[in-house]
């Protein structure tokens, strides 16, 4: 069995795409997974699964959920190792930015490099940004919620499909992903 990170995109934001921790718990364990942990109310489940393709996990997650709430929620599948490169490759830890002001925005796929140059021609400063990947490295000095550089900004600029979490998050779904 691996271990495994899902992130759903857009649950419980708004009165949005309701679900419920307890049914979206269900809804994993009527889809095989095991060792099934939720984290806080806006979709981050730790699981483990036969499966070693995050690929085919993220079907299989997104097609559990339309079938069962009967709506389409995007899902990025991540390994502990995932997070981990995350936590030990901020350039702004590096560069002391306060942590309550860091977020990682987390791609389903890597961005062309046409769509990054585009992107790289805009400057929202003071907010800061740096492409690692499928992985976005945010600083916000003035939160999140005022943030120009949000979710919806990078999934329009690089035609991709994304899902935010703040850096509080980032390290506790990873201590989650390691426990016993």
């Amino acid at each position: 069995m691996t271990k495994f990170i899902a992130l759903l995109r857009g649950i419980n934001v708004s009165g949005q795409k309701q679900i419920k921790m307890p049914d979206l718990k269900s809804l994993f364990e009527e889809s095989g997974f095991q060792n099934i942990e939720t984290y806080i109310q806006s979709g981050n489940v730790i699981f483990t699964s036969k499966e070693k393709l995050p690929e085919k996990l993220e079907q299989k997650i997104s097609l559990a959920i339309k079938r069962k709430f009967g709506f389409d929620v995007q899902i990025i599948v991540l390994t502990p190792e995932e997070i981990e490169y995350v936590l030990n490759n901020n350039p702004f830890i590096k560069k002391k930015k306060e942590s309550k002001k860091l977020y990682v925005t987390f791609l389903a796929k890597s961005p062309s490099n046409e769509n990054i140059n585009k992107l790289n021609a805009i400057d929202y400063s003071p907010e800061e940004y740096i492409i690692d990947g499928r992985y976005i490295y945010l600083f916000v000095p003035n939160g999140y919620g005022k943030a120009k550089l949000n979710n919806n900004f990078f999934e329009s600029k690089l035609n991709v499909s994304a899902t935010t979490r703040n850096w509080k998050k980032v390290n506790k779904m990873f201590e989650l992903s390691t426990s016993n």
